[in-house]
């Protein structure tokens, strides 16, 4: 963590924390659509309809083009569900970072910078399910800059935040794909206490689950 220095967010840091929001996001389309070929429903369904076309063809052309179509339209779908999710996240907090965390005393929104550029993001906030706990949203770092400790000392800011304010324990939400979040999370103490699918009709269809976990901490203080 050589020359990282993680500060509260300014208004000057609002493009790249956008960026690295999107750049990271978009990391996750190619493992989501792996994950969505892997579902039972899905390759039911590539199987039926080469098999139907197969026979009532009698050619090996038609099936393979139908097939190719629907994994095209499966890839689309995977695409239309995140570029949904970073849009809707754009105007709402990440277009209001001051409004949204930076006008409570309960929560917070840090960059880690590195040679005066942007290299990571992480911010917390009252959990509206579980409004003892805060939440550990926004977590990114720039894919160059990763395995040098940033993602756990933004970690670590959020749980010391959480403790000096009182608050007994700190909440997030990550992925089924999100493999290397998780193993973050747990190294630094979480527990995945829930699982559940996103309701939307894609993230449905492709079995999309996002785990809740939580840290418990030790208490030094007292919310007011």
């Amino acid at each position: 963590m050589a020359n990282i220095q993680i500060r509260k967010y300014q208004d000057d840091d609002a493009e790249s924390v956008k960026e690295i929001f999107i750049s990271g996001m978009s990391e996750h389309v190619p493992s989501s659509f792996t994950h969505m070929l892997k579902q039972p429903l899905t390759q039911m369904v590539l199987m039926c309809s080469f098999c139907a076309l197969m026979t009532s063809s009698k050619s090996l052309l038609l099936p393979i083009l139908a097939v190719t179509l629907l994994l095209a339209g499966a890839r689309q779908m995977v695409v239309y569900l995140f570029n949904n999710y970073i849009d809707t996240s754009l105007k709402k907090d990440l277009n209001s970072i001051n409004e949204t965390y930076l006008q409570s005393k309960n929560s917070c929104f840090w960059v880690a910078e590195g040679d005066g550029r942007v290299v990571g993001t992480v911010a917390c906030l009252p959990a509206v399910n579980a409004p003892e706990c805060l939440e550990l949203k926004r977590m990114s770092v720039r894919r160059s800059h990763r395995g040098m400790g940033i993602a756990k000392a933004l970690c670590r800011t959020v749980a010391d935040f959480t403790r000096e304010r009182g608050y007994p324990a700190v909440v997030l939400y990550t992925s089924v794909v999100q493999t290397d979040a998780q193993k973050l999370y747990e190294h630094m103490g979480y527990k995945k206490i829930r699982e559940f699918v996103v309701p939307e009709v894609a993230a449905r269809i492709m079995n999309f689950t996002l785990f809740e976990y939580r840290l418990d901490l030790q208490q030094d203080g007292v919310r007011d």
